[in-house]
């Protein structure tokens, strides 16, 4: 099987999650503008797990690229992740609605953790069919940036028993090192 037909079904779901996110966006009954103040956590909350999918959805895109031919292992591992990556508008809105709560940044960064591991394994599948000399495992090496985010949630979990707003920030920092898009992998197909 050709890429082209997974690129388009994981860019559809991708967009579809989005599109759920923002509906999680509840329009205020009022016109004035203190309204919007209650509807900060819910904005905040989606604001983060967008940024997440758009990281997601960018690396996920250069990761493709690498692929020359895609397995049934390389698609049950893409939609592994797309089912973590699916879970987000609920465990967004859910924790945006209750303000950031101790077990909602727990179910949240649970979230987050299982798409990272999920990637994580998608990674690892493309490598094994495409060989440890193939232009994916060249470009992540050993993959000390996807390691030491999986390691970052797991310890985010665990703070957010002693206080939600460190996990909260554990999350926005991951966040904020996988803004810049991964160049590993355009470096590598470009040279």
């Amino acid at each position: 099987m050709g890429k082209m037909r997974l690129e388009a079904f994981s860019d559809a779901v991708i967009a579809i999650i989005i599109t759920i996110m923002v509906l999680e966006l509840k329009i205020p009954h009022s016109e004035d503008i203190a309204s919007l103040t209650a509807l900060w956590p819910v904005f905040i909350s989606y604001v983060l797990s967008f940024i997440y999918v758009g990281i997601y959805w960018n690396n996920h895109h250069h990761m493709l690229h690498t692929v020359k031919h895609v397995t049934g292992s390389i698609l049950w591992s893409n939609l592994h992740l797309l089912f973590w990556l699916s879970l987000l508008p609920f465990t967004t809105g859910w924790a945006g609605e209750n303000h950031f709560a101790k077990w909602l940044m727990i179910v949240y960064g649970a979230n987050l953790l299982m798409a990272a591991i999920a990637y994580t394994i998608l990674e690892l599948r493309i490598v094994a069919e495409h060989g440890q000399d193939s232009t994916l495992a060249t470009a992540i090496g050993r993959d000390l940036k996807g390691k030491l985010s999986i390691a970052a949630y797991a310890l985010a979990i665990i703070l957010a028993f002693l206080n939600p707003w460190i996990s909260f920030g554990v999350y926005v920092a991951v966040a904020l090192a996988w803004l810049i898009p991964d160049r590993r992998i355009e470096r590598i197909l470009a040279g």
